[in-house]
C-alpha cells in the first residue's frame, strides 16, 4: 500500500490504531510486524507466557508494555487486539475482547464449533465491533486471481473443486493432539482453510450435504473416538450442484513437505492455485483451457500478514461490525458436519 492511502486511512481516526497483541509466537509476531510496517497500528502492550516470545516481540515493538494477563490488555484503552492463542481459548477471549468495545483479529479456527463461532458473532453484532479471523491463503496472489476468473464467470459453471493440505509434519505442541482443546485434527487445522478458500471463491454457496471419512494412524476414527485425526477426505455438494473433494492430513508420507492444492473445473476452462516445490509459502496459479495452461500468477509473493494488515486498515477506517464476518459460521458448520458426519 502506497504512502498516501496509509496516511488517509490513519486520518480517519487521527492517529494510529491502538492495538494490544495476545500471543507472540511465531504467527502473533508476524502478525504484529506486518501489521507495524504499515503505520495504520501501534503496538499498545503484549501479553505472552513465554520470555523468549516476548523478548522477540519487544524488538519489534520496543515501546510495547509488557503486561500479565489478558485483563490488563483490555485496561488499556485498546482500539483492537490480535488473538493468537491456543484454539481452545478463541471463542472466549474473542468474546471477552468485544464485551469490553475492542476490535478483534483472531488466528483460525475462531471457535471449535459452530455454536462457538456463532456466540462470537452475536457479540460482535451486539456490541458493533469488527471481527477477523486470519484466513490468510485467500490473500495470496494465485487465489485472487482465481476469484477474478471466477467472478467474471470465465470459468463458466463449476462442476467440481479439488481441495488438499497434506502436512509431512503436524503440529509440534501437544494441545492440537487434545480434542477439548483443539476442536478436532487436521480437518480443524488445516481443512479449515481450504473450506474457507473454496466457498469463498464460490461466493458462500449453501452446502446441502457433506460425506466423510476420518482417521488416525491409519484407523478409521470412530473406533478411537478419543484421537484426533491425522487424515480426512470429505465431499461438500453446493446447492449450485457442484461438489466439493477434500483431503488433509498430518504426518502423511508426501515425499515433501507439504501438498497444498486447489482447483476448480468448470464448463469453460479450470484454474488452480499450488504449492511450488513442496513450500508452504511459494505458490502459483494456472489457467487450464482444454489441454492448453496459462501461469496466472507465481512467487515472491510476500502474502502472510495481508489479511492482518486488511483487518488493520478496516479498523482504523471504521472498526464496527462487518456482515461478511457472517461466512464464518458457514465454514464452522461444515467442519461440525465433517466431524459428526450429518
Amino acid at each position: 500500500m502506497n504512502t498516501i492511502m496509509m496516511k488517509n486511512d490513519v486520518e480517519a481516526i487521527g492517529r494510529p490504531a491502538r492495538v494490544g497483541y495476545l500471543g507472540v509466537g511465531w504467527i502473533g509476531r508476524h502478525r504484529m510486524e506486518a501489521m507495524l510496517a504499515t503505520g495504520l497500528v501501534e503496538a499498545v502492550a503484549i501479553v505472552d507466557p513465554s520470555p523468549e516470545m516476548r523478548e522477540a516481540a519487544m524488538k519489534a515493538a520496543p515501546q510495547a508494555k509488557v503486561l500479565s494477563d489478558f485483563n490488563e490488555l483490555l485496561a488499556e484503552d485498546l482500539d483492537g487486539v490480535v488473538i493468537a492463542t491456543p484454539s481452545a481459548q478463541h471463542a472466549e477471549q474473542t468474546i471477552q475482547a468485544l464485551n469490553a468495545g475492542v476490535a478483534v483479529f483472531c488466528q483460525k479456527p475462531l471457535g471449535r464449533t459452530a455454536r462457538e463461532v456463532g456466540a462470537v458473532l452475536e457479540a460482535a453484532r451486539q456490541r458493533d465491533r469488527l471481527i477477523g479471523v486470519d484466513l490468510s491463503y485467500r490473500q495470496t496472489e494465485a487465489m485472487q486471481r482465481i476469484k477474478a476468473l471466477l467472478q467474471a464467470q470465465h470459468l463458466g459453471q463449476i462442476s467440481a473443486v479439488d481441495l488438499t493440505f497434506h502436512n509431512a509434519y503436524g503440529p509440534d505442541k501437544p494441545w492440537f493432539y487434545d480434542k477439548a482443546l483443539s476442536g478436532g485434527g487436521c480437518v480443524i487445522d488445516l481443512g479449515v482453510h481450504l473450506i474457507d478458500l473454496a466457498l469463498w471463491a464460490l461466493d458462500f454457496p449453501q452446502v446441502i450435504d457433506v460425506t466423510s471419512n476420518l482417521f488416525a494412524q491409519g484407523r478409521p476414527l470412530s473406533s478411537t473416538p478419543e484421537e484426533v485425526e491425522d487424515y480426512a477426505v470429505a465431499t461438500l455438494v453446493l446447492a449450485t450442484g457442484t461438489v466439493v473433494r477434500l483431503a488433509c492430513s498430518w504426518r502423511l508420507n508426501a515425499g515433501q513437505d507439504c501438498i497444498i492444492d486447489a482447483t476448480f473445473y468448470g464448463t469453460a476452462g479450470g484454474a488452480a492455485m499450488r504449492n511450488v516445490g513442496g513450500s508452504f509459502y511459494d505458490f502459483v496459479a494456472h489457467r487450464f483451457s482444454g489441454t492448453v495452461t496459462e501461469q496466472l500468477a507465481g512467487p515472491p509473493d510476500e502474502w502472510g500478514g495481508r489479511a492482518a494488515t486488511a483487518w488493520a486498515r478496516q479498523l482504523v477506517r471504521n472498526g464496527t461490525f462487518d456482515t461478511e464476518a457472517e461466512n464464518l459460521v458457514c465454514v464452522a458448520e461444515v467442519i461440525d458436519r465433517i466431524y459428526t458426519g450429518a
